[in-house]
């Protein structure tokens, strides 16, 4: 990935739309979170349900992966920054 190598500056503009990603992107992640705490819970209290619980709790950490790569891509269209060739590393910052 090609990053600036000179500082860089914000316009309020970008710095906005920067935090409204993070915002959003916190919020999902919250919510895949959650959804893992309730399954928690969920077998402690109804252990009838654990199969079904540990399935849904399975599901959520490639959903919290989509939110951080959907998050990278926005980051790096707004700083229009470049990935490089084969060797980056796909979604991460």
């Amino acid at each position: 990935m090609a990053l600036p190598s000179e500082p860089v500056t914000l316009t309020p503009e970008q710095l906005n739309e920067l935090n409204d990603h993070l915002s959003h992107m916190r919020h999902e992640i919250n919510n895949q979170l959650s959804l893992i705490v309730a399954a928690l819970e969920l077998i402690r209290f109804k252990p009838d349900l654990r199969d079904r619980m540990l399935a849904t709790m399975g599901q959520q950490p490639p959903k919290i992966m989509a939110e951080v790569t959907k998050f990278s891509g926005e980051f790096e269209r707004i700083f229009g920054i470049k990935r490089g060739g084969a060797g980056s590393a796909k979604g991460f910052i």
